[in-house]
C-alpha cells in the first residue's frame, strides 16, 4: 500500500505499529535478562519500517513512464542486513547454542517493522499474535517435554 508524501498522519500510524510491535515482541527478551530487550526491538522494527517508508515514497518521487523502481529491493536489503546482525547475536559454547530465540526474535522485529512500513497492518498483527503466543506459552509447552539424553 503506497502513500502520498505529504500524508503525516499514515507515517506516524505506520512507524507508531511498527515501535509498538517491535516493543511487544521485545517484552519477552526484557523479561529474561537478555542484553536484545525492548529498545533494541524496538529500534530494529521502527527502522525497518522507516526503511521501507522511504524506498515507497522514494518509488512514488521516481516513478514515471521511463522510470520503474523497485521497492522491494530494500527488503532484500533489510533481509541481508538483519540477518548479518543476527548472526553475530548466536555462538556455539561446547553442545549448546545461545541466543537463537533472541536472534529469531529481531529478525522478527525486523520482518514487522517491513510490514508495517507497507501499510500491512493485518499482516503484522497476525504475525506479532502468533510470536508472542510463541514466546509465552510456549516456554511451559517445552517444559513439558523430556529432556533428550546423550547416546553417545
Amino acid at each position: 500500500m503506497l502513500l502520498a508524501t505529504n500524508d503525516w498522519w499514515q507515517i506516524l500510524t505506520r512507524l507508531g505499529a511498527a515501535t509498538i510491535a517491535g516493543i511487544a515482541i521485545g517484552l519477552d527478551r526484557e523479561w529474561r535478562g537478555h542484553d536484545a530487550g525492548i529498545r533494541t526491538h524496538a529500534l530494529v522494527a521502527l527502522s525497518s519500517a522507516a526503511i521501507m517508508l522511504s524506498s515507497l515514497l522514494l518509488y512514488e518521487a521516481a516513478r514515471s513512464e521511463e522510470v520503474n523502481p523497485d521497492p522491494l529491493r530494500a527488503v532484500q536489503g533489510l533481509a541481508q542486513a538483519i540477518g548479518f546482525l543476527v548472526a553475530g547475536l548466536i555462538f556455539v559454547r561446547q553442545a549448546s547454542v545461545k541466543n537463537m530465540t533472541t536472534a529469531a526474535n529481531l529478525w522478527m522485529a525486523a520482518a514487522l517493522g517491513i510490514a508495517c512500513g507497507a501499510g500491512q497492518f493485518k499482516l503484522a498483527a497476525v504475525a506479532a499474535g502468533i510470536t508472542l503466543v510463541l514466546l509465552v506459552l510456549f516456554p511451559f509447552v517445552e517444559r513439558l517435554i523430556p529432556e533428550k539424553k546423550d547416546e553417545d
